[in-house]
Formats: structure tokens, C-alpha cells, sequence
């Protein structure tokens, strides 16, 4: 399947190529956007908490295809397994490539244009009740696929699960744990004033999830059916997205009953501000459309003729 357009092809937004100029008000994770319509140039004043502005919304999605999909993969590498999870972080990073309005946030009243297009979750290093977290970010480009999408993901999380790589937000919150909490109030106080501006140090934020354009939590793989999650206050992510356990439903095609197929839901809680909701319906079918051929996902995130709107 192709996606097509009528309109001159144009460059993704995010592009390892692309040279980012700071103007005077944009800032080191995002281009200021001066020009947006003034319905949500003064959203943030109404509304200046991401966690007032949640839209939330559930996709059904049967995998019948994706598991056909993943068992030539897997057939193909049998040492590194791919997984629903995999193809859903896949399918995420090109439609949000496509739809550049997804990869925006909103920071001290005004909206932003991130620099990068990125995904975080959590890795827990052992499946158990004492089992630790670790919190995992990564960026990618247009030359990015599913193979490379998922050898990241693969290599990073045997890295932390093997303590072979420590986690920079891990450390960090170790070490503002331990600080009291009548000095660590207006410290953090100050990071909030810098975030206002832009000012974070790098250090601090390379690596924290809740700065990345799409955070990512697979509760079907520890047995749970929730669809939603919140946003933060804190960071500029302004999408999250659930991955829920398996299920069976009876299928009906137009000659009735077509049999059980797989299911699962995936729920996705995202802030408003960011585009309206015609853009946002239509970058969901265009996921959807992703898993459903996932075949797609082997092709690059962005290929010469791709619709960037």
C-alpha cells in the first residue's frame, strides 16, 4: 500500500539533515511557532495545565495481520524476537513523521515544534514485585524502520536489564531522592522556571521520558486491559499511548460470522492544544492503517512521494 498525494512532496519534519536555525524564542528541544491560528495561540492561557487538556480516545485494533506478520520476522530472527509492542512503536514513529502537527507541545503559554521525533517507556529489568524500572528514551529519522526501530529497542533494554548501561534518569532521580525536601521544593521550583523558558540544563533532560513526543506503556504484557493514562505537568510529552492484553471477538464479514480473531485496544490520551480534532482522528486511521499492513512498517519512515501534512 502507497501513500499518495496529489500535492508536491515535502521534507519530514524530522530529518537527520535537516539544519535547525534558533530564532529568538524558540528553544533548544523545539521552533517556536508564531504562526499558529489564534484559536490555539491562546489555548494556553485558558488552559495552561497539559493535565486540563487531556483528549482520550480508544482504537480496537485486531492483529490478525500482525501476527501473521511477526511470525515471517521472527522466522527470519530467531535470536531477537519482534513483538505487537515493536510494531506498534514502529507504527507511531511513522504516522507522527506524517503528521508533524503530533510531534508539537506546549510550554510557557506558547507552542513548539519539536526537534526530534522520540518514544519512551519503561523497562522493568525483572518481572517481579521488587523487580526494578528503568526509563528508556530514544529518537529516530526518517531512515529509521521497523528493523532498526526494534534492534534499538532490543540492544537498549538487554544493555539495562544486564546493568551493562546505566539510565541518566535513573541516576538523576536517585540523587534528587536523597535530597530533603524543604531544599528539594525550591530547587525544583527553579527547574519549573527554567523549563518556562527553555533553560533546562541538557544534562537533566536528555534522557526523561516525560520530554519525549510519545510515551509509550505495554500493560498487555503484565496482564492488564486499562486504556487510559495521564498526561504531566512536568515535560513537554503530549501524547501517551497504552498497548492492552490480548483478547478474542467474534468477527462478521458480509457473509456473517467470520470467526474469533485477536484483539487488543490501544489507548491514547494525548493534549489538545496541539492540533484540533479532524487532525487528530486522521492520524489515528493512518496508525491504524500502519498495523493493519504492517508490511509497510519494513519501508523507510519517510520515502520520496510520502504525504507530510
Amino acid at each position: 500500500m502507497e501513500i499518495r498525494t496529489n500535492k508536491p512532496p515535502v521534507e519530514p519534519a524530522v530529518s537527520k539533515n535537516r539544519v535547525i536555525k534558533r530564532k529568538w524564542g524558540d528553544r533548544k528541544d523545539g521552533v517556536w511557532l508564531r504562526d499558529i491560528d489564534p484559536l490555539h495561540a491562546i489555548q494556553p492561557y485558558i488552559m495552561p495545565n497539559r493535565t486540563d487538556c487531556e483528549a482520550f480516545v480508544v482504537e480496537k485494533v485486531d492483529i490478525t495481520n500482525i501476527q501473521e506478520y511477526l511470525k515471517k520476522k521472527n522466522a527470519e530472527n530467531p535470536n531477537a524476537k519482534y513483538s505487537i509492542f515493536h510494531c506498534v512503536a514502529a507504527a507511531i514513529v511513522k504516522t507522527v513523521m506524517l503528521r508533524p502537527k503530533m510531534n508539537r507541545f506546549v510550554q510557557g503559554y506558547r507552542t513548539y515544534q519539536r526537534n526530534e521525533l522520540s518514544i519512551a517507556f519503561v523497562a522493568k529489568k525483572v518481572m517481579g514485585d521488587h523487580g526494578e524500572e528503568a526509563l528508556m528514551m530514544m529518537s529516530f529519522n526518517e531512515d529509521d524502520n521497523i528493523d532498526t526501530i526494534h534492534d534499538r529497542i532490543v540492544n537498549e533494554v538487554h544493555a539495562v536489564r544486564k546493568d551493562e548501561q546505566v539510565n541518566n534518569s535513573t541516576v538523576q532521580m536517585n540523587f534528587f531522592s536523597r535530597i530533603p525536601r524543604f531544599i528539594m521544593r525550591p530547587i525544583m521550583a527553579f527547574i519549573r522556571m527554567l523549563d518556562f523558558y527553555g533553560k533546562v540544563p541538557n544534562a537533566l533532560i536528555k534522557d526523561d521520558p516525560h520530554y519525549a513526543s510519545v510515551f509509550i506503556t505495554n500493560l498487555g504484557s503484565i496482564k492488564l486491559h486499562a486504556h487510559y493514562h495521564h498526561l504531566n505537568n512536568w515535560g513537554t510529552n503530549s501524547i501517551f499511548v497504552i498497548i492492552g492484553e490480548k483478547y478474542k471477538e467474534p468477527v462478521f464479514d458480509e457473509n456473517g460470522f467470520a470467526g474469533f480473531h485477536e484483539m487488543i485496544d490501544i489507548g491514547v490520551t494525548l493534549d489538545e492544544r496541539i492540533a484540533d480534532g479532524y487532525y487528530f482522528s486522521k492520524s489515528l486511521r493512518m496508525f491504524k492503517q500502519f498495523l493493519q499492513n504492517p508490511e509497510i512498517l519494513d519501508k523507510p519512515l519517510y520515502k520520496e512521494g510520502d504525504r507530510v501534512e
